[in-house]
This record gives C-alpha cells, sequence and structure tokens, in this order.
C-alpha cells in the first residue's frame, strides 16, 4: 500500500502539539509499518525538517512548489493541486492530518484527521474569517472523507453532535506519544534560565485565551502576597497573544517568578519535565492534550482541569481542579500534589506500535473498500 501524508501545513516550531503528533507517528510509521510506502508531501520550506524521514526505504519524499509561510496560498495550492500530485505518485489512500482536506479530489480515498471543533464551542477566540472557514472545512471534510479519525472519544462524540451525517466515518484513534529520557544535564537549562532543580512548575502551553494562563499567573501572585516565592513557574511554548500574556505578568508584578522558554526542543522539554516539582495544566479545552500525558510518564504530579477529553485521556490519574478559573484552588491542589508521591505512568494505549496498529488497520480497511 502507498500511503500520501499531507504535510503542507506544517509551519516548523509553529504548530505546537499538531506538529509533534504528526512527527511521532512518522516515527511509528518506519518502525512499526515499514512493509507500506509513504509519500510525504512537504513544501519548499518545511522539507528540510523531514530529510532525514528518506533515510527509511519506505519512505519518499515530494517537494511542492509552494510554501507553508503564507496558509491563504497553501490552501488554495492544496484544494488546486494536492490530489494530482498524490495521483502522480500512484498513491492509494491519503492521510490528512488536519482540516486541510482538497475540496475535489479523484478516485484516491481520502482519511482525515480532525483534532476539536473548537471554534463552535469558543468562537470568541476566532477571527470571523478564521471561524467561517473552519466551520466550511470541517463540514466538507466530513462529507468528502472516507474515514474520519478523532483524537479522543469527545472529539468524536462532538463531530457526531454537529455533523451527524458523517456518523458511521467515525472512529477515535488517540495521539501517540513518544517519551524519552533527556539527553542533556539539567546544569544547562538551569544556567539558561535560572533555574533550581525541583524548584518550578512546569507548563507547556500556547498563549492563546483557552490555554487559561491568566488564572495560573494569578495564582503566582497569590503565591507572592503571601511569602510563597521559592517556586518559579516556567512555561514552554508559541502561538497566541504572547504580548497580552506578558501584559498580565507585568500588571501583576510577578516577573521574577516567571520563565518563559519559548519553543522548547523535546529534549528541553524533557529535561524540564524531569526536574520540576508538579506540572500545571490549565488548559479549558483541548481535543486530546499531550502534555500531561508526556509529564506523568516522568513520574510527576499533575494539576489540571477536567474540561472536555481530559479526564478521558489522563485516566483520572492526575489531580483535577473543580474551577478552573479560581487561583485559590490551584494553589491548593499544588499544595495536594506536593504531599504525594510521584509515580511513573505508562499510558501504553497512547504508544507507537498502538497506534500505528490502529492507523494501519483504518488505512488498509479503506483502501480495500474504495
Amino acid at each position: 500500500m502507498r500511503i500520501g501524508i499531507d504535510l503542507l501545513w506544517v509551519r516548523v516550531g509553529i504548530c505546537g502539539g499538531t506538529e509533534s503528533v504528526v512527527r511521532n507517528l512518522l516515527d511509528g510509521f518506519t518502525q512499526y509499518a515499514p512493509q507500506h510506502e509513504y509519500v510525504l508531501f512537504v513544501t519548499r520550506d518545511n522539507a528540510e525538517s523531514f530529510q532525514h524521514y528518506i533515510e527509511h526505504s519506505c519512505i519518499k519524499m515530494h517537494v511542492c512548489s509552494m510554501d507553508c509561510a503564507n496558509p491563504a496560498k497553501r490552501i488554495l495550492w492544496e484544494n488546486l493541486h494536492l490530489d494530482k500530485a498524490a495521483v502522480s505518485e500512484r498513491v492509494d489512500v491519503m492521510l490528512i492530518p488536519v482540516y486541510s482536506k482538497p475540496t475535489t479530489h479523484s478516485k484516491i480515498p481520502y482519511v482525515s484527521v480532525i483534532h476539536d471543533l473548537q471554534a463552535l464551542h469558543y468562537p470568541q477566540y476566532f477571527s470571523t474569517a478564521k471561524r467561517l472557514f473552519l466551520k466550511y472545512a470541517w463540514k466538507k471534510t466530513c462529507r468528502t472523507s472516507e474515514k474520519i479519525i478523532a483524537i479522543s472519544d469527545f472529539v468524536k462524540e462532538d463531530i457526531a453532535k454537529q455533523y451527524p451525517f458523517a456518523v458511521d466515518k467515525l472512529v477515535t484513534i488517540y495521539d501517540p506519544i513518544l517519551s524519552r529520557k533527556s539527553e542533556i544535564p539539567f546544569s544547562q537549562l538551569a544556567e539558561k534560565f535560572d533555574l533550581k532543580q525541583g524548584k518550578y512548575f512546569y507548563c507547556v502551553s500556547s498563549m492563546l485565551p483557552h490555554k487559561n494562563l491568566s488564572t495560573v499567573l494569578k495564582m503566582m501572585r497569590l503565591r507572592k502576597q503571601r511569602g510563597e516565592t521559592e517556586e518559579k513557574l516556567v512555561l514552554s511554548g508559541v502561538g497566541g497573544n504572547d504580548s497580552k500574556v506578558q501584559e498580565l505578568v507585568t500588571s501583576l508584578d510577578i516577573k521574577e517568578m516567571l520563565v518563559f522558554t519559548g519553543f522548547a526542543s523535546d529534549e528541553e522539554r524533557d529535561c524540564l519535565y524531569e526536574n520540576c516539582d508538579v506540572f500545571l495544566f490549565p488548559s479549558i479545552f483541548e481535543g486530546f492534550g499531550m502534555p500531561p500525558i508526556e509529564a506523568m510518564r516522568k513520574g510527576k504530579n499533575v494539576v489540571m482541569t477536567d474540561r472536555t477529553c481530559l479526564r478521558e485521556v489522563t485516566e483520572d490519574k492526575a489531580i483535577y481542579v473543580t474551577d478552573p478559573f479560581d487561583p485559590e484552588e490551584w494553589n491548593e491542589k499544588i499544595a495536594e500534589a506536593r504531599r504525594r508521591e510521584g509515580k511513573k505512568e505508562a499510558f501504553e494505549k497512547y504508544s507507537l506500535e498502538c497506534i500505528v496498529a490502529e492507523y494501519r488497520k483504518v488505512l488498509e480497511k479503506t483502501m480495500r473498500d474504495a
């Protein structure tokens, strides 16, 4: 089977968790399903970041004559040319890891992944143009894809509710999570960010409104007012309104208690997981939510919300706040987490081997049924 994978949407270091998911999936395909061939459709400006995959005999890279830096032009190119490129590569089935499936296509069957329908629940977080485009793209994807992969049962049920005509196409496949031990010494990051081992809370998050960073920032102000200044809050992530977050930090007068790492490499992030005191995840809307699971695999206690899919994917193994917007409760739950002994959780069902087996099953059946 020859599988095409659309990677035209990947803006390296900007797409956050979705980029991590697709790279984990590619690692899994090469390890656990090398009997199939994979054609990676990439752009001129992201091709280099995928170059190492062609070391595997099952991988071929097709560089398309466009750049991912301009999303509008990229979407237009995808609709006009991606399917033709897939036909030229003799692809048996196309995997679209995001919502940007071509409107029309040849007889090649398409399997699309929908990560969430956030714009339908929190329209205030999106521009009118983006919201209208997403609603159009999701409906189109549900109508024209042979199969739709939802990344949690919460997302599956949400799609079924919004687009009931797609119920028979839906299947849940969780995100693959690859956990490694960091190969860099903590001393390197301690010097870079002025940190002490076990003396900081860690959070991996974009600066988007639904990530609810404002609440944990207010919690840090509460700690400062009480003289509890021994712990810093370290934030890793990109995307969203960074200036608005920085303005809040200034108004709360907690700058000395915060460390913004910006984009963190996998090794840096793993090292920060391994050496933090407690991991915090204040998000109020997720389709999956990888960071809490990554932290628990490292043996860290996690304080988080239980909104949308989060209790489902963390299997009730975290410490959950009842009111995501209450800084006092966050502080209380952190104290509870610090009293608990950390335990490494396996979460085997998110392993590359398990997730690749699920993808392989769907892709093979889609090709046979086409």
